[in-house]
């Protein structure tokens, strides 16, 4: 019953109106007032002074509502994973994410889908263009999100979301960050940081000489966080997409877009998952995705 009257004291804070709070509640106003008194006289403290139309937290108010978020966070946690230990067979769903692609849009989509569907276990695994494509083709992955480097395979969903903006990530220090772009021709003799495994470096190294149109030496890192080190201490620039900024990482990184002649390089991305592992939840997420483009 405590709950309850929780929950309707946390509504009429959130929404400053006893009014607007009874009506999500779905219960009179009368009845919301009540619900509050009879939570102070259980707690033993006045929480909220009414004045006129309006009302204001107590001391004791405002301590127990900051409080009781906390509760009710950690209660609607403990349900989730109740039901989960309770259903062996519960539905996962694993995400696949390119780690140098630097929009919002996939977080935002992981977090709709994650309060559209509490009870579905999430597993994200970020990597490269080939840990990404390897993990659909043996079944470690759901739905990728990543750059389409190969022709649409008919075996395969594929999604097209956006068209994306290259760049590449300089720092702060060396002379090229006082541009306001570069062009791929001017970095020929800048090296190239790409974060790749061992067995994958020479497809990564393929792809960026060939096709995006590197030409100086390669350097290697295993993960993200190790390239950006690299670049920080000045030993190359390392191309990225998604969203650019002035100054993307502070005093540190600098973020330039990347141009081909007179036009910034662009980048397909998409959604990719198997035909015959098209469930429910992965073409729901798929929509969540989509829509947030």
């Amino acid at each position: 019953m405590m709950l309850r009257q929780i929950q309707h004291f946390q509504t009429v804070i959130q929404e400053n109106s006893f009014t607007e709070a009874a009506e999500l509640c779905h219960i009179s106003q009368s009845g919301i007032s009540r619900s509050i008194q009879s939570l102070e006289d259980e707690i033993g403290a006045k929480l909220i002074i009414r004045k006129n139309r309006s009302f204001e937290l107590t001391e004791a108010g405002e301590h127990f509502y900051k409080k009781s978020l906390i509760i009710t966070a950690d209660l609607e946690q403990l349900c989730h994973e109740t039901v989960r230990i309770a259903r062996k067979d519960a539905a996962e769903l694993r995400l696949g994410v390119l780690s140098t692609y630097s929009g919002d849009q996939f977080n935002r989509a992981v977090a709709a889908f994650s309060e559209k569907y509490p009870t579905v276990d999430i597993k994200v695994i970020s990597g490269n263009h080939e840990d990404l494509y390897e993990g659909l083709v043996n079944d470690r992955i759901d739905i990728s999100f990543h750059d389409q480097r190969r022709a649409f395979h008919d075996a395969y969903e594929n999604l097209v979301l956006t068209e994306t903006v290259c760049y590449v990530e300089i720092a702060t220090h060396s002379p090229l960050a006082k541009l306001d772009c570069v062009s791929i021709e001017e970095l020929k003799n800048i090296p190239c940081i790409l974060v790749a495994s061992k067995e994958q470096q020479d497809e990564e190294q393929r792809f960026y000489r060939d096709i995006i149109g590197f030409k100086g030496e390669f350097l290697f890192a295993e993960s993200l966080h190790e390239a950006r080190m690299m670049v920080v201490t000045g030993r190359g620039i390392m191309p990225v997409e998604g969203v650019g900024g002035e100054s993307f990482f502070g005093a540190t990184i600098k973020r330039l877009p990347l141009l081909r002649g007179e036009a910034q390089i662009t980048r397909k991305y998409c959604a990719f998952w198997k035909k015959d592992n098209s469930g429910y939840y992965v073409e729901e997420f798929a929509g969540i995705l989509e829509s947030m483009f």
